[in-house]
């Protein structure tokens, strides 16, 4: 049997912003002795329902001008102005102007600051560890520091994240967001120092990352994105950078609450397996874990605005006999509060297990499971066939792309099959038959291992 179980937040008063939903997908039933019990949790923000007690708020921002009411925000711009950004010059001045376009796309009121990155981090605007006001005359004065941008010098990202994150923590905003543009590797600072770094920022702010070109190392982007909960991607061709970086900004401008975590409480005996985020992108939150009381645990979740995700929760109970039914977790919202009081639940959701001996009942997969099983084993069959085309085991990579030609099939993800089809000759995408393609251009193998974690929604 699939169940469908969550509640709506209530009792919360502060208008204009999203309320929230929790649903719960599962089947509830296990074998006698079964103690393992999955669950899709799909999360929901929207402006229709009860709101969040945070001050300030926006609706979409793609309905109203920079004079709409701003978010309570602060957003720090880091761009690559290293040597390396000159080749070909097209690309630092598509960068100015995709930096621009996002200024443009603040709303007025909101908090902001352009870092350029070399093997050092330099604060072109405001200056002076401070944070700008977003308005006519701020917006025109910060495109005026941009043109006087020119590449030199080398990358040291982690310098830069710091710079952001001291110029953010100046700001009391609920959301705090960065947004980093690189055209290259890391090269002037160990890999454990922007590790470090990222650390450091975790929890603290969000930030989205891009790639420009096709030198930088997806990893490291990647990484980057994944360790601050925000978006990872690849942009080509310099001049697709200004949609891309009005688009970002655009987002930013709609995000409504900040700081939000799902809490995960289980009952003595049980044991939390793993929790990941499986919609819209596949990301391993088990490890984030922080204690929050007795059986309880937060794991961050970042801002929101009017949108939607799904999480994978897995959960091993205590094995029961027929007939018995347990709370195997409960499954909260919650927003911290900033004087140190319990912190506001937003909405719930139960996770239940129900022990019988009904065969078909207890191996039925929920289709939301399996779903996002699938979604996961997809992303990384493309990274594992990836790297072992890298390292030159052919045969290997070729069983694991038609793998995932085959999983990007059957859920039809249409955008990943087409990006795995400029790397291999689909044979039978049904049964995962593929030929490697004898050249694959560095961009095709960027974007497709860049993109490899998206996933799309499961048909309820």
């Amino acid at each position: 049997m699939a169940d469908r179980t969550g509640s709506r937040g209530a009792g919360l008063t502060h208008p204009g912003v999203p309320g929230f939903s929790v649903e719960v997908y599962q089947n509830v039933n296990l074998p006698e002795g079964g103690r393992e019990v999955n669950a899709i949790v799909t999360i929901t923000a929207d402006g229709g329902g009860p709101a969040v007690p945070v001050p300030s708020a926006s609706p979409s921002p793609s309905a109203f001008p920079l004079s709409a009411p701003a978010p309570d925000a602060a957003v720090v711009l880091m761009v690559d102005c290293s040597g390396s950004m000159d080749y070909p010059p097209a690309k630092m001045r598509s960068a100015r102007e995709a930096t621009a376009a996002a200024v443009d796309a603040l709303r007025d009121g909101v908090a902001f600051a352009v870092v350029a990155g070399t093997h050092q981090a330099r604060e072109v605007y405001p200056a002076g560890g401070r944070l700008a006001v977003a308005d006519a005359t701020t917006r025109g004065q910060a495109k005026e520091a941009l043109r006087k941008l020119s590449p030199g010098g080398g990358t040291a990202i982690g310098t830069w994240l710091r710079t952001a994150d001291r110029l953010l923590s100046s700001s009391d905003a609920s959301i705090r967001h960065g947004i980093l543009l690189t055209d290259g590797r890391n090269e002037h600072e160990e890999p454990d120092a922007l590790r470090a770094s990222l650390d450091a920022c975790a929890g603290r702010f969000t930030c989205d990352a891009r790639g420009v070109g096709t030198d930088w190392k997806v990893q490291e982007v990647t990484g980057i994105a994944s360790a601050l909960l925000g978006s990872a991607d690849i942009v080509a061709d310099p001049a697709g950078l200004a949609e891309d970086f009005t688009r970002m900004m655009e987002a930013v401008m709609g995000k409504e609450v900040g700081d939000v975590s799902l809490r995960l409480w289980t009952p003595q005996g049980a044991e939390v397996v793993f929790v990941k985020q499986v919609a819209p992108t596949v990301e391993d939150l088990s490890d984030r874990r922080r204690e929050a009381g007795p059986r309880a645990g937060d794991y961050p979740t970042g801002s929101w605005g009017d949108e939607s995700r799904d999480y994978h929760v897995c959960v091993r109970v205590p094995s029961a006999h027929v007939g018995q039914e347990m709370l195997a977790a409960r499954v909260s919202l919650v927003l911290p509060t900033p004087d140190g009081a319990p912190p506001h639940v937003l909405a719930q959701g139960l996770v239940r297990a129900v022990w019988t001996d009904d065969l078909v009942a207890s191996t039925a997969l929920n289709p939301q499971v399996a779903h996002y099983t699938g979604q996961a084993e997809l992303a990384q069959a493309i990274q594992q066939g990836l790297d072992l085309r890298k390292s030159g085991d052919l045969d290997g990579a070729t069983a694991k792309l038609g793998r995932a030609v085959q999983l990007a099939s059957r859920s039809g993800h249409a955008d990943t099959a087409k990006l795995l089809a400029k790397v291999v000759d689909v044979v039978d995408a049904a049964n995962g038959t593929v030929r490697l393609k004898a050249k694959v251009s560095e961009e095709a193998e960027m974007t497709l291992e860049t993109r490899s974690t998206k996933t799309v929604r499961v048909k309820k």
